[in-house]
């Protein structure tokens, strides 16, 4: 394994740019399967006294089924593979093996899927799930354009447990 632990307060983010514009894969494993899903949306932060990751998953995404058999999900940055992600973004693990099609290798830290290409993974242990509600909405000029099809996301927060870098990269 090349992913090497580090401190909490020692990690650093430009979460505009790895978050916005570079992307993440959010994964998760149910029994002895992997799914994941690339994300530009999301945070990180504290709340409820904790470190906290925030990501966002429409109900239709088959990686939801997997965050929700699990206590954990992990969020994977990358120095690049813009292409893959991509891919990893608009094809659905139901309909085959898209990890496998973009050349990404499965790697375990404490127990939960990450990858071998990544930068960087955070492990986190779930302690919140809620739908965005329409009606809560107090700025609607974008909901049309965000939610053409009214599927709202899920919101999943997640205590950071640990933080690897990939010494690799």
């Amino acid at each position: 394994m090349n992913y090497k632990k580090i401190d909490t307060n020692e990690f650093e983010l430009k979460p505009f740019k790895e978050i916005g514009k570079d992307w993440l894969l959010i994964s998760a494993k149910k029994e002895d399967q992997v799914n994941t899903m690339t994300a530009s949306w999301g945070g990180i932060g504290v709340l409820w006294e904790k470190n906290v990751v925030t990501v966002y998953v429409r109900p239709q995404r088959y990686t939801k089924e997997f965050i929700d058999a699990s206590d954990y999900f992990t969020i994977t940055m990358f120095d690049g593979h813009k292409k893959e992600l991509a891919v990893l973004g608009t094809k659905s693990g139901r309909d085959g093996d898209k990890i496998s099609e973009v050349g990404f290798d499965i790697e375990y830290v404490d127990e939960q899927p990450t990858f071998k290409q990544g930068k960087c993974v955070i492990i986190c242990k779930k302690l919140y799930c809620g739908k965005i509600h329409e009606e809560n909405f107090i700025n609607v000029d974008f909901i049309d354009k965000v939610y053409p099809e009214k599927d709202f996301h899920y919101v999943y927060i997640g205590e950071v447990v640990s933080i690897y870098n990939n010494d690799c990269k």
